[in-house]
C-alpha cells in the first residue's frame, strides 16, 4: 500500500472519532464556542507537530502564492467547522457526516477544473454511488 493511501485511511478514521466526541463535547454550550474551543487546541497541536517535523529550512520555500492558497484554504475550512458544528450540534452526527461526505464530490470536480486530474469512470461512479447516497439520506 502507498504511504497516501494509508495515510488517508487514518484520517478517515481519526475523522469518525471526531465527529463523535465533539458532538460529546458541545452539551450544554453553543456549536460556536464549542468550535472555538476546539480550534484553539487543533491549532497548538498542529504548530508543536510542525515545529517537531517541519525542518526550519523549508520556511526558506514558502512563498506569497503557498501563503495565500493556503490562508484560501484556511477560510474555507472555517467556514466548513462552522457549519459543521451547527449541524452536529442540531441534528445526528451519524446523519450530518455522511452528508458532509458529499464533499467528495465537490472535491473531485475542482480537482478535475482546477488541477488537471483525470476524470475516470471509477471516479465517475463513486460519485455518482455518493449522490445516490445523500439522496437516500435527504429523505430519511
Amino acid at each position: 500500500m502507498q504511504r497516501w493511501v494509508a495515510y488517508a485511511f487514518i484520517s478517515m478514521f481519526f475523522a469518525g472519532f471526531t465527529s463523535v466526541i465533539a458532538k460529546k463535547g458541545l452539551n450544554d454550550i453553543s456549536s460556536d464556542l464549542g468550535l472555538a474551543v476546539r480550534t484553539c487546541f487543533v491549532f497548538a497541536y498542529v504548530l508543536l507537530f510542525a515545529a517537531w517535523v517541519v525542518p526550519s529550512a523549508e520556511l526558506q520555500a514558502l512563498t506569497r502564492r503557498n501563503v495565500l492558497w493556503l490562508a484560501l484554504s484556511g477560510v474555507t475550512t472555517a467556514l466548513s467547522w462552522v457549519f459543521y458544528y451547527k449541524a452536529i450540534k442540531l441534528g445526528e452526527v451519524s446523519t450530518v457526516a455522511l452528508i458532509d461526505k458529499g464533499s467528495v464530490v465537490v472535491a473531485l470536480i475542482l480537482a478535475v477544473l482546477l488541477l488537471g486530474e483525470a476524470l475516470t469512470w471509477p471516479k465517475v461512479a463513486g460519485c455518482s454511488l455518493i449522490v445516490a447516497g445523500l439522496f437516500v439520506i435527504a429523505r430519511g
